[in-house]
């Protein structure tokens, strides 16, 4: 327990440290380590033993953040100058690459490589990267950076607000499994409880975040985004669930062993990478109505 408040509160310090410096580089520094590290994860968890196909992987991971935003090199790199390097070439030429190049990594060591690792690896350094990506995204989209600034934390709020009331909830009440054959301690009851937690907190964030920001949340955009963080919140838990599934796949207790006492990267972010994909999605449909 005392490794794991020792981590907790370096974690929470990086935290504060890049929300400080959320307009500059440190963002996309930040999104890039983790990309790269949850991809490795994934790899060593699925047991690839291709080395190139690792390193060209988490190359691939480290580097996808950088072409999520023409903004992303703010102030060292004007908006223009970046935008003109990343539109060179569209981005799926590089995915196209990537499958290619795997695909040709198997043919030359076919004796220890199969299609799983590549198919494995494909997935751990296109999608996964891309999710982490919409820190970026949603920084960047909208010409009020505080409301984009503010969505990133609706995310994390969705994501661990609601793992962490289940859990709360669980230990006090919790009775009916919810899934026991994936993961026995999650409880029906911690679940509502999640929920009921994730959508108080968002409902605190958006009272917070109308006295603060310079463009308050207009009454239906405020009250679309509460009725939203509850399937948000739920796709988070889904999402827990799911990384539960390919631990139990791989054989493994836990993704990684990068913060003593919690895991890997995959073990903490595993239901944020969900609720960031869905809080892009409403995010996008904001924007083309507002």
């Amino acid at each position: 327990m005392k490794q794991r408040v020792i981590t907790a509160v370096c974690l929470l310090a990086v935290l504060a440290v890049i929300v400080w410096q959320i307009n500059t580089p440190a963002l996309v520094i930040a999104v890039a380590f983790i990309s790269a590290v949850a991809s490795g994860e994934i790899m060593r968890c699925a047991n690839v033993s291709n080395k190139f196909i690792k390193i060209v992987g988490i190359t691939f991971s480290a580097c996808t953040p950088f072409f999520a935003s023409a903004d992303v090199m703010l102030p060292l790199i004007s908006a223009e100058q970046w935008g003109m390097v990343i539109g060179f070439i569209p981005n799926i030429v590089f995915v196209i690459a990537l499958c290619l190049v795997f695909l040709l990594a198997m043919l030359k060591g076919y004796s220890h490589t199969s299609f799983e690792d590549v198919a494995i690896s494909i997935f751990a350094s296109v999608v996964v990267p891309f999710g982490f990506s919409i820190f970026i995204r949603l920084r960047d989209m909208f010409d009020n950076e505080q409301l984009g600034i503010y969505l990133i934390f609706f995310a994390l709020i969705c994501a661990l607000a609601t793992d962490t009331g289940a859990q709360l909830t669980g230990m006090a009440i919790g009775k009916h499994k919810m899934s026991p054959n994936i993961s026995p301690k999650k409880t029906v009851e911690g679940a509502v409880g999640g929920l009921v937690f994730s959508l108080i907190l968002n409902a605190v964030a958006i009272v917070i975040y109308n006295k603060v920001a310079d463009a308050p949340l207009q009454t239906d955009l405020w009250i679309a985004l509460l009725v939203c963080s509850l399937p948000v919140s739920f796709m988070g838990m889904m999402g827990d669930l799911s990384a539960s599934v390919l631990k139990r796949n791989f054989n493994v207790k836990d993704f990684g062993k990068i913060f003593p006492g919690h895991g890997g990267v995959m073990d903490r972010m595993d239901s944020s990478l969900f609720t960031l994909a869905c809080t892009y999605v409403i995010a996008l449909v904001t924007k083309s109505v507002i």
